[in-house]
């Protein structure tokens, strides 16, 4: 194949599908990346395995014993280490020529600007409401490209995510909550969200230890939700193959 006779990298399996073109755009693409819990982790990785070059990392948490279950920097050796320095660590162990930044904080209003300085994709994977919303109604006004990861917990079936504009979800709790905030700011289409039509399914009680055993990591606690590591994983997924399919569509 003239691919291998002329050069072999580590994207080739990848050019081979979306051409030599692409993975230029791809290598030459800035991603930030908010939020590296399950959805976000693996939607970075998926990133930087398909050759993009440039990307930011923001977390403000550290790995925890809960986080073991679906996370991707989540191991027992990474326990207490912050989110961005693992993810950082594995990533140049993918692509040692990766250009790669981490914000080790909240995505706060006073950092929000900066964070979105040359940047030509966002990935908004954040779980608080507020940093959500505010981060969305930023990136609209800037006319970022985004894409937008929708609640993953309580949910177990992964035929039921799908791909769509805000304004057409359904049955998603987050995401009729992130509606009503971005309604009152004016904003009622264009941003693009992958969520799960699936209801929320009941939760079994914890069988050993309490709640508060299982909660680590900064920030303020919240309760706790169920979750599998298939579910966030695959909505990684589905939210790198965006970013990937619209950057070669723009090409």
């Amino acid at each position: 194949m003239w691919i291998l006779e002329n050069k072999i990298t580590q994207f080739n399996r990848t050019e081979l599908l979306f051409g030599g073109d692409a993975i230029t755009k791809f290598q030459q693409t800035r991603v930030v990346v908010m939020g590296l819990g399950g959805v976000g982790s693996f939607a970075a990785e998926a990133l930087v395995r398909s050759g993009i070059g440039k990307i930011l990392l923001v977390d403000f948490d550290t790995v925890g014993f809960s986080n073991l279950n679906r996370q991707i920097p989540a191991l027992h050796s990474t326990l207490g280490k912050l989110k961005t320095e693992v993810v950082r660590d594995r990533m140049l162990d993918i692509n040692p020529k990766l250009e790669i930044e981490i914000y080790s904080d909240f995505c706060a209003d006073e950092s929000r600007e900066f964070l979105l300085e040359n940047v030509d994709f966002v990935v908004d994977a954040i779980d608080s409401l507020g940093q959500k919303a505010s981060l969305l109604e930023s990136v609209y006004h800037k006319k970022i490209p985004v894409i937008s990861s929708m609640g993953a917990a309580s949910r177990i079936d992964p035929a039921k995510i799908e791909l769509c504009d805000i304004s057409k979800t359904k049955v998603c709790p987050l995401a009729r909550k992130l509606r009503k905030y971005l309604h009152r700011r004016g904003i009622y289409e264009g941003i693009p969200v992958v969520y799960s039509t699936e209801s929320p399914i009941p939760q079994f009680p914890f069988a050993s230890g309490s709640e508060a055993e299982w909660q680590g990591g900064r920030g303020r606690k919240r309760g706790t939700l169920g979750s599998v590591v298939y579910l966030p994983a695959i909505m990684g997924m589905w939210v790198a193959s965006y970013v990937l399919r619209k950057l070669v569509a723009t090409q």
